[in-house]
């Protein structure tokens, strides 16, 4: 059995996976954005673009709120972050790889 974190890093990693979502998080960088505005910005139909934000809402890094019959979509980086931590290890991993590999080329 996976741990809940490791669940909600599969999810971040299966929602950046594609790169529809992942221009839509840029998109929503900018700020909130209604799901007409966003779907607009892409050449994928409506329906494809509210999977993509359902996806995107699974995993954390976007939350949805319901105004009259429109709904507003902001950008929640947390998940992300959690994430980045994970990343940072393995940059300080392959940093120290790489050094360690460049002295011994030099030495030779």
């Amino acid at each position: 059995m996976r741990a809940p974190r490791s669940i909600a890093s599969d999810e971040v990693f299966r929602a950046i996976s594609h790169r529809t979502r992942r221009a839509i998080l840029d998109a929503l960088r900018a700020g909130p954005a209604r799901a007409g505005d966003l779907a607009t910005g892409f050449p994928a139909s409506r329906p494809a673009i509210s999977k993509h934000l359902k996806v995107l809402r699974d995993s954390g890094m976007v939350r949805e709120e319901r105004v009259g019959r429109e709904r507003i979509y902001s950008l929640d980086p947390v998940p992300l972050h959690r994430v980045a931590g994970w990343i940072e290890g393995y940059r300080s991993f392959w940093q120290t790889s790489l050094a360690r590999l460049k002295r011994h080329l030099e030495e030779k």
